[in-house]
C-alpha cells in the first residue's frame, strides 16, 4: 500500500495494493500492523456502512468531547470526500480537504479526531464504509454546515440539488466554534 501525508497535519491517503485477475480484484482493507506503522492507529470498535442517492450530503459531522478517527473509503460508486480541521488550537483551523473516493480507484482516507468530515455522493448511489475509533455518541456529535462559504468546500455537485437530512441543512457555521 502506499500512504500519503496530506496538507493538513494528520490526514492520510491509503491506497491499497490491488489484486487483480480474469476472476476479479482483491484488495487488504485493514491489517493492523501495517497501518500502525503508516501511522493510521487502531484500534477500531465500530464499523459502518450507510447508502445514498446521488446529490445526497451527509455531514460535516465530527464528535466532541469523545472524538472519532474514521478511516473511509467507497464500496459502490463514487463520492466526493471533505475534511475540515475543527481543531481551535491548530494553525490550519478551518481549512478543508477533498477527494475522490470510488469503488474505482479504491482509496481510503484516514480522517483523524479533531476533523468534521462529510461526503457528497456524484454517482446514481454510493455505498459508504468506515471504521471508527469510538462508538457513536449521539449526545457528542456536532454539525458544521455544509455549505459555509466561510469554508468554501467546492463539492462538486450543484449546491441546489443538494439533499440534506434537516439537522444538516440546518446546522451552524465555522463562526460559531
Amino acid at each position: 500500500m502506499n500512504v500519503v501525508d496530506l496538507d493538513l497535519p494528520g490526514l492520510k491517503l491509503v491506497e491499497p495494493k490491488v489484486f487483480g485477475d480474469a476472476r476479479g480484484q482483491f484488495l487488504e482493507t485493514w491489517n493492523d500492523e501495517r497501518y500502525a506503522a503508516a501511522g493510521i492507529p487502531g484500534p477500531f470498535v465500530q464499523d459502518n456502512l450507510s447508502r445514498s442517492r446521488r446529490n445526497t450530503v451527509r455531514g460535516l459531522h465530527w464528535q466532541d468531547p469523545n472524538p472519532q478517527g474514521k478511516l473511509v473509503s467507497v464500496v459502490a460508486g463514487a463520492v466526493w470526500d471533505a475534511v475540515v480541521d475543527v481543531r481551535r488550537e491548530s494553525p490550519t483551523f478551518g481549512k478543508w480537504y477533498g477527494i475522490e473516493l470510488s469503488a474505482g480507484n479504491r482509496r481510503q482516507l484516514w480522517v483523524p479526531a479533531g476533523f468534521a468530515h462529510g461526503f457528497a455522493v456524484l454517482s446514481d448511489f454510493a455505498d459508504f464504509a468506515y471504521k471508527v475509533t469510538a462508538r457513536y455518541s449521539p449526545k457528542d456529535e456536532r454539525v458544521l454546515r455544509w455549505n459555509d462559504p466561510a469554508i468554501g468546500i467546492d463539492w462538486k455537485i450543484d449546491p441546489a440539488a443538494a439533499i440534506l437530512s434537516e439537522r444538516d441543512a440546518n446546522a451552524t457555521g465555522l463562526a460559531a466554534l
